[in-house]
């Protein structure tokens, strides 16, 4: 059932997790697990764009000259 991810939370981490429920909910046949696991996408996206926001953070700060 679940994948192999990378052991970092990344963002790409958490965008296979969005996938994974994208894809649980293309194949629901039930309307309430349809519902569960598009909420699960809308998180895990989410998530995936705070990754991310940190990691350009993390990149700008080392980038930036020390005193």
């Amino acid at each position: 059932m679940f994948k192999e991810y990378p052991v970092a939370q990344t963002a790409a981490f958490y965008l296979a997790r969005a996938e994974d429920a994208a894809e649980e909910a293309r194949n629901a046949t039930l309307e309430n697990v349809r519902e569960r696991a598009l909420r699960a996408e809308t998180s895990w996206r989410a998530m995936a764009s705070q990754a991310q926001k940190m990691a350009d953070n993390r990149a700008q700060r080392a980038s930036e000259p020390t005193n």
